[in-house]
């Protein structure tokens, strides 16, 4: 997957890991890249400095999504990459006061399935295209303190293995992302707040810039890898994980005591 000269969607564009990848693909010649936040000004800010376009869309609302990918294509006349970048955090557990698992799963997971529902036909017929799905290494292994954000994000996985499943064989690429530790707002402010999963994530291993995330996206493009893996410890983590599940599982349940006997 070359990012030369190729139509870009980047949502959740407009700060992060997100703003990182639009930048990114601009600096390596994309021909458009479309910044889409649920805040214009900040998706704004992103396109003037890249000479992209900026949308405002709510990726939880499936019409818009349908919209979005609508009018790019009449403008742009195909999407060669779809990012679906957009994600929340809840750091809740089985509580859900303020319905923080149904928007956990509409903005991690189903915004997913709306972007690729609305996309992947012009793929198809086209014979090429490429999904690249921002999940998490929650995704793959846990999020300790944040069960909406762990459950979820293995979905978003998931999506993505189906996906690959069910269109690698024509002409439909798909790569998942699933970061660490990174230092944008969804880690650093929980973590500067003291917040038990946010410090699990930073004791895990090296924070990350976005810079350092959308280098490994853009290698893992090139070599047209479905795991893109910022944090190469993560593999080893599931591995250990899939090969002895409760030697895991105590591992886990170790770093969240924080009695130190």
């Amino acid at each position: 997957m070359d990012v030369r000269d190729a139509v870009v969607v980047v949502t959740g564009g407009g700060s992060g890991i997100g703003a990182a990848l639009a930048r990114r693909f601009a600096a390596e010649g994309a021909r458009r890249v479309v910044v889409v936040d649920r805040e214009l000004d900040r998706a704004l800010a992103v396109a003037d400095e890249i000479d992209g376009i900026a949308e405002l869309v709510d990726v939880t609302d499936a019409a818009a999504v349908t919209g979005l990918v609508e009018r790019t294509l009449a403008r742009d006349g195909a999407i060669d990459l779809f990012c679906s970048n957009a994600g929340i955090l809840t750091g809740v557990g089985l509580e859900d006061g303020d319905g923080a698992w149904q928007r956990a799963f509409e903005v991690n997971v189903l915004s997913q399935v709306y972007a690729a529902r609305a996309v992947v036909p012009s793929m198809l017929e086209r014979g090429r295209g490429w999904l690249l799905n921002t999940a998490s290494a929650a995704g793959l292994l846990t999020s300790p303190g944040d069960a909406p954000y762990a459950v979820s994000k293995h979905g978003a996985v998931a999506l993505a293995e189906w996906l690959a499943v069910t269109y690698g064989g024509r002409g439909i690429g798909v790569s998942v992302l699933c970061p660490m530790g990174v230092a944008t707002p969804l880690l650093m402010e929980p973590l500067a707040a003291g917040v038990l999963g946010a410090q699990a994530v930073a004791a895990s291993g090296e924070i990350l810039t976005a810079e350092q995330v959308a280098d490994a996206v853009v290698a893992g493009l090139t070599a047209e890898r479905f795991l893109i893996l910022p944090h190469p410890q993560v593999g080893t983590f599931w591995a250990q994980k899939a090969s002895d599940p409760d030697r895991w599982l105590f591992g886990m349940r170790r770093l969240l005591d924080t009695d130190p006997h």
